[in-house]
Parts: C-alpha cells; sequence; structure tokens
C-alpha cells in the first residue's frame, strides 16, 4: 500500500485572509502534483506576537474562518488535509494551538492541542512562554489516512520522544510534526530530531514548517521534510521560501523496518526490580 503525501513551507504574517489564500495556493500546488494527503505548518491560520492583537483576531472554533476554509477545500479536492495548526480562541485569555485533521468529504477527522508548551531561554536576548497565552492540550490523538495510521504533534512536542513511542505502540505509521521553529533552534536541532524520531519508531515523519522572516521580525526555519522508517529523508525543502516537497509512502517498508530493529516495542527495566 502506498500514498502519496506531500508537507508545505509558508510564511504567515498578521493577516488572516492573506494566509489562507497563500497556504490554498500551495496546497493546490502539492495536489496537483498527485499528494492525496497534505500537511501544512504551525500557526497557518496567523502568526501574531502581540497578545493584545492576537486575542482581537482569533475566534472560538465555530467562528474560525480557517476551518471552514480548509474543511471546502479538502472536500473540493478530495483529499486528507492536516492544517498543522489554529489558534482557536478558548476563553478571554487561553487559546488553543491546535492541529485540524480534514477528510476527503471535508469532515473534521481529528483534533490535537499542542501538549508541549514552548516556555524557554534560548540566548540572553531571545526568550518564549508559549503557556501564557494557550492551554496546553493533555492527551494524544491518532486519526488515519490512505490505510496508514498516523500520530499527531506540534513543533516542540518533537522533543519528547515519550510521545512518539506511544504512537508507535499503538499502530501509528506516519507522525506529523507541523511547526515554527525559530532559526536558533531550527539549525541545531531540526534535521537531527527530526531524523531520530522516525529511526527511533520506524515511521514515517511528516514536517511541515514556517521560514523566514515574518511581518512582526521572528525568525523561523522552514526546511519541511519527510523522513522514512530508515531515517532517510526522502523529500526535503532545504530553505526557507514557501513551496512543498513530495514523496511516496510505503505501508510495506514501515512493516519491513519495524521487523529489523524492533527496538519501538522492546523495553528495559531500568529500576532493577
Amino acid at each position: 500500500m502506498s500514498l502519496r503525501a506531500a508537507v508545505i513551507n509558508l510564511r504567515c504574517g498578521a493577516d488572516i485572509a492573506a494566509n489562507l489564500d497563500h497556504a490554498e495556493q500551495i496546497i493546490r500546488a502539492a495536489h496537483k502534483d498527485g499528494a492525496k494527503f497534505i500537511v501544512t505548518p504551525e500557526n497557518t491560520l496567523l502568526m501574531q506576537g502581540n497578545t493584545k492583537k492576537l486575542f482581537a483576531a482569533i475566534k472560538p472554533e465555530q467562528e474560525t474562518q480557517g476551518v471552514a476554509h480548509f474543511s471546502a477545500l479538502a472536500k473540493e479536492l478530495g483529499i486528507d488535509l492536516l492544517i498543522g495548526s489554529m489558534a482557536i480562541k478558548l476563553r478571554s485569555d487561553k487559546a488553543a494551538n491546535r492541529s485540524y485533521m480534514f477528510g476527503p468529504d471535508g469532515a473534521i477527522k481529528a483534533r490535537y492541542d499542542k501538549i508541549h508548551m514552548f516556555d524557554v531561554a534560548i540566548n540572553d536576548t531571545e526568550t518564549w512562554k508559549e503557556s501564557s497565552n494557550y492551554q496546553a492540550g493533555h492527551k494524544p490523538v491518532m486519526t488515519a489516512a490512505g490505510g496508514f495510521n498516523i500520530g499527531l504533534s506540534i513543533c516542540y512536542d518533537l522533543r519528547f520522544a515519550n510521545l512518539y513511542k506511544y504512537y508507535a505502540e499503538r499502530g501509528a505509521h506516519i507522525l506529523t510534526v507541523p511547526a515554527a521553529f525559530t532559526a536558533i533552534t531550527g539549525k541545531a536541532h531540526w534535521r537531527v530530531l527530526l531524523r531520530a524520531r522516525a529511526i527511533e519508531t520506524s515511521s514515517y515523519i511528516m514536517a511541515a514548517a514556517q521560514g523566514g522572516i515574518h511581518d512582526n521580525g521572528r525568525a523561523t526555519w522552514g526546511r519541511s521534510m519527510i523522513v522514512d522508517p530508515w531515517g532517510d529523508v526522502i523529500a526535503e525543502l532545504d530553505h526557507d521560501e514557501p513551496g512543498y516537497c513530495c514523496a511516496d509512502l510505503s505501508l510495506g517498508l514501515v512493516n519491513k523496518t519495524r521487523a529489523r530493529i524492533p527496538a519501538w516495542q522492546q523495553t528495559t527495566d531500568l529500576t532493577g526490580q
């Protein structure tokens, strides 16, 4: 069984309508190239660093323009479409950083709220506290496309290997990592972490990224890629510019790789008991 899949680089800003149009154009291009499962980055709806402006722009799910927009697009194209994340207002001072999986009929197949908040001090001048504006999710979510089981994650989740092992143990063949990595951490860690998660779980990794300098001055890393279960990068955008790349995924390769090195399903008791 095979599935042609694509990951997308975007460079979103504060204009929601422009972001939706920007994403749609590239999704259509990937579909024209044969992709039946397409993944967009984190913050596909909006990149907004100002808290007051963020909460003025976002809305509850039923009023969020992007939900209806991408539902209609998935239905029109007849594809599985994972929107890496959109900010969804939960209350006046908290949002969810939420992935949406739309099926070929336009229905929402799955929602995933980012579990691990990006609360870090990268250096003396760059700090982030995602939990100030966003409420963390509390459960892993799996879905499916084209006969493949899919485990969902977002950006900073990538650093927590136990989440991906959880998915692999429950039969995931593809792990999605939509992201907006900072330029500093992306350059240092993006590629090696993606390959590590693929190798550890013998799964495909589909990583879609924001890239470049955004209109608020934020710099993100880009370099969307697809990694196979052996850890080989089989499709990659080696730049920050908007675009997409495709690969044909093989369920047989997942099963073959897992049979060769079954580390993903082996555990060791380190307590000595």
